[in-house]
Parts: C-alpha cells; structure tokens; sequence
C-alpha cells in the first residue's frame, strides 16, 4: 500500500469530513466577507496548521486512544461547552449592526486560525474514527511513516475544503447580502446544533 494511496485517501476523508458547515470553514467564509481575503486565508492556513498535529496525534496513538475511551469522553465535554459559548458569542455579536464594506483586522488571521481550529475539540475523535475504520478493513495503514503522511493529506483536503468556502464567500459578497448580514446569526445556530447532537449522542443515545 503506498504513500500517494494513503495522501489521497486522507485528501478524501478530511475534505467529505469537513464539508459540511462547521465553525472552521463558515467563520472562513465569514472573514472572507468582512475582511480581505489574505486574512481568511491567513485563518485557513492556522486551522490546518492545527489539524495536522490533531490528525498526527489521532492516527499515531489510535490503538492507545481506542483502549482508553474516557480521553475522548473529556474532549467531548469540553466540546459541549466551546460549542454553547461561542453560540452565545456569535448571537450577540449578530445583534450589533453589521459592517460589510471591507476592512483591515486588528488580530492576526493565522493565529486566529490556530485558535478557531483548537476550539475544534471533535477532530481528534473524527480522525480517530475514521483512521481506525479504515486500518480495520485492510485500506489504510497506520505505521510510521505512513501516519504521517496521513496528515499532510489530511491538511491538504482540509485546505481545499477551506478555500473554496472563502472563495464562494466572494461570490456570496456580489451576489447575496442576505447571508452576509445574516452570517453571525447563522454561525450561532449552528454552534448550538452542534452542542445539541453532541449532547444527545453523549448522554441521551
């Protein structure tokens, strides 16, 4: 099984992973539409920059993750509580009256990016799921180097999942204001579902 199959099966696994809306390519899009474009590129490049040491770790210690569940059981608490609070924050910040001409940003996009993807307490778990689905049918191999090369694949699918959303962000600018005055409220729901099903699978399923 070589390097390029495993590249592309990650390429694969995190670009349908991260496909739908999520806090990391919606607030892309979101910056994409208040600020230049360099900067949510910038936040693109800090998020990946994160996702590979979460997919790194999860692919190379999953056989020791798999046999201690409650470390995955504390990530998903603390999921819980980022996803209720940053719900709250984007609903007030969608209160206030939005700016959609563009302008500079103070705080550095790459380091907003890392901060933003490590709030993301659910990746681990993800690549963790997955990594361990595909080793068990005989599709992926997990041994070094391959682990690592896992997560540059994993880092360039999610790349390009982010991108076109900040792309598409440029198109939504033009051609739907809706959405654009509408983003914050958007983003708040979704953290909310987010916290909702998290709970639900934690507890109540």
């Amino acid at each position: 099984m070589g390097y390029l199959h495993t590249f592309f099966l990650a390429v694969l696994v995190a670009f349908v992973g991260f496909m739908p809306p999520g806090m990391i390519n919606m607030t892309s899009m979101k910056m994409s539409l208040e600020h230049h474009r360099r900067k949510a590129v910038l936040f693109v490049a800090g998020a990946v920059t994160v996702i590979l040491v979460q997919s790194f770790i999860a692919v190379t210690f999953a056989k020791y993750l798999a046999h201690n569940p409650y470390i995955i059981q504390y990530l998903t608490y603390a999921a819980i509580a980022i996803f209720l609070v940053l719900a709250l924050l984007f609903y007030r910040q969608a209160r206030q009256q939005v700016q959609l001409k563009l302008k500079e940003q103070k705080r550095n996009g790459y380091l907003a990016g890392i901060a933003m993807s490590s709030m993301n307490m659910l990746a681990i778990p993800f690549f963790l799921g997955y990594s361990t689905l595909l080793e068990a049918r005989g599709w992926l191999m997990l041994d070094p180097p391959h682990n690592f090369v896992f997560s540059l694949g994993a880092v360039a699918g999610s790349f390009l999942l982010f991108f076109i959303y900040v792309l598409f962000a440029e198109y939504i600018h033009k051609r739907v204001q809706f959405l654009a005055k509408n983003i914050n409220f958007i983003l708040s729901l979704l953290f909310l579902a987010l916290a909702m099903i998290t709970i639900y699978k934690t507890f109540l399923k």
